[in-house]
């Protein structure tokens, strides 16, 4: 007899709608899986066996095949060894019950167990998307599935459980959709920008970071406060929509970092460490491609500190995702393509001591080391850096002071605002930020009067830009003059932004 179910697959985080089939036949005692299955999916046959025999139910002792359609889709994980469980059962006889318009996921145990599997949120909204509105999933899976509208998801601990239900003896009762709201994962943060002593320069460009989402690097001696200011960030960054959080826990499902809370209501802020690989930061892996440092980190910020100390080609990889705001990585087992949209910050020593250019410490460094040491970050990656401004240290009556600075509530208002003014100007468009404005953006919302234009000419002939530096100040400009509330660029706001790309310049 031959019985078929539904289950998905993901490509990425697009899903494949998969077709369970199981024929089970007289003859020899065997069980075999095809349809391109991996190493885990070809495991699940002992999980399968032994979870169906431990909740009580018959298992067929005949010429069992599984197949997973379409063939030519690769099967990976564990995430179908529910649904190949409850095929055998119904291809044998032991269920009657109607599957048509169900779809399952889920990891068995020996003991028939249901554990919680990745990618289910993605799973789900794609399998919603073709036209599927029920499901049955891990308990474990119940909280990210409780973000999905338009659906009945039905979460079971156990085997017996999904048969129950379906054979109509005990049925489960779906999840209560849950409402996202906005600003859900604001709370009392310990690294606010008001604890940050001294700093102005390098706090109000943090501050035009975020309002237009534009990458910034920090350059200064060691102890000057750089990675405090980093971490700074997420304090004032604007809050998640929905649609921005279930884009972002899509990734997370993936990759396996999803918490308890089923979705993501903080931006986040990843810190890979400067021993990180290429494919830790890109994504990939040895039997599937999952998504990497720069994927995880999408609509919040990647923090590289200590920059030159990481590999220049995990460095150079990152500039393609600068630019076009997704990663496509292929491997030979597959192609994927991850978002890759984030506000790059970064720290460095301005040399190899970590003095140079400081007005309170010596640099013991040769000019031959300083070049070298400069040299390890790129001219293009560099480039593509919008914000770089040096950091000294602070002096002591600064770091005892009892003066309380700006607070980071009060900076995120003015960034919000700055944001809501390009949410107004793109709007029916795909472009959320001015660091995100194509050539054709820039030339309607950067128009600069004559006055501008020759201080703008004069930077570039003096810092030697190139024609993405140029752009790239222009639409820094665009942002300053929204946090001032101004409709036109003026000089004033150029001569601020220009001042943001004075490192690198010859000394």
């Amino acid at each position: 007899m031959i019985a078929r179910v539904q289950s998905y697959a993901l490509s990425g985080l697009d899903g494949v709608a998969v077709t369970v089939e199981a024929d089970v036949s007289k003859g020899m005692p065997s069980y075999e899986i095809v349809g391109l299955p991996d190493a885990a999916v070809k495991e699940s046959k002992e999980r399968v066996r032994s979870a169906v025999k431990n909740s009580a139910l018959e298992f067929p002792t005949h010429k069992i095949t599984v197949n997973l359609a379409p063939a030519y889709v690769k099967k990976e994980g564990t995430a179908f060894d529910l649904p190949v469980a409850v095929c055998l059962l119904l291809a044998c006889g032991a269920l009657q019950a109607e599957t048509d318009g169900l779809v399952f996921l889920g990891e068995l145990a020996l003991n028939g167990e249901l554990r919680a599997v990745t990618g289910v949120l993605p799973a789900l909204i794609s399998a919603r998307d073709k036209g599927f509105c029920k499901f049955v999933v891990p308990y474990d899976n119940r909280e990210e599935a409780s973000y999905i509208h338009g659906v009945e998801v039905y979460a079971a601990k156990t085997l017996k459980e999904v048969v129950n239900h379906l054979s109509g003896l005990a049925p489960l009762t779906p999840v209560a959709a849950k409402t996202y709201e906005t600003g859900a994962g604001d709370g009392p943060r310990s690294n606010d920008l008001s604890l940050v002593k001294g700093q102005p320069v390098a706090k109000r460009a943090i501050e035009v970071a975020v309002a237009g989402g534009h990458n910034v690097l920090l350059v200064g001696p060691p102890g000057s406060g750089k990675t405090m200011l980093a971490r700074t960030i997420p304090t004032i960054l604007p809050n998640l929509s929905f649609d921005e959080a279930l884009e972002i826990t899509k990734i997370h499902s993936v990759a396996g970092t999803l918490g308890e809370k089923g979705i993501v209501s903080e931006r986040p802020f990843r810190s890979p460490h400067h021993t990180a690989s290429t494919v830790a930061l890109c994504g990939g892996g040895n039997k599937s491609i999952r998504p990497g440092e720069m994927s995880l980190a999408h609509g919040g910020v990647l923090f590289l500190d200590e920059l030159p100390e990481y590999k220049r080609s995990t460095l150079e990889a990152m500039r393609q995702p600068l630019e076009d705001g997704v990663i496509t990585i292929s491997r030979a087992s597959g192609t994927a393509v991850y978002p890759a949209s984030f506000t790059l910050c970064a720290s460095m020593n301005p040399c190899p001591c970590g003095n140079y250019g400081s007005q309170k410490r010596a640099c013991t460094c040769t000019p031959n080391d300083v070049r070298r040491y400069r040299a390890r970050v790129s001219g293009p990656l560099l480039d593509r850096i919008d914000i770089q401004v040096e950091v000294d240290g602070v002096e002591y009556d600064e770091l005892v002071s009892d003066e309380i600075s700006e607070t980071s509530a009060a900076v995120k208002a003015r960034a919000d605002r700055a944001r809501s003014i390009q949410r107004a100007r793109f709007e029916g468009s795909k472009v959320k930020t001015n660091a995100e404005m194509t050539e054709k953006e820039t030339r309607e919302y950067c128009k600069l009067s004559p006055e501008c234009e020759e201080v703008l000419r004069q930077a570039f002939e003096t810092l030697r830009l190139s024609a993405r530096a140029r752009s790239r100040i222009l639409k820094v400009a665009r942002t300053i003059a929204d946090l001032a509330l101004s409709e036109e660029i003026t000089s004033e706001h150029l001569y601020e932004t220009i001042s943001y790309r004075a490192y690198g310049a010859e000394d």
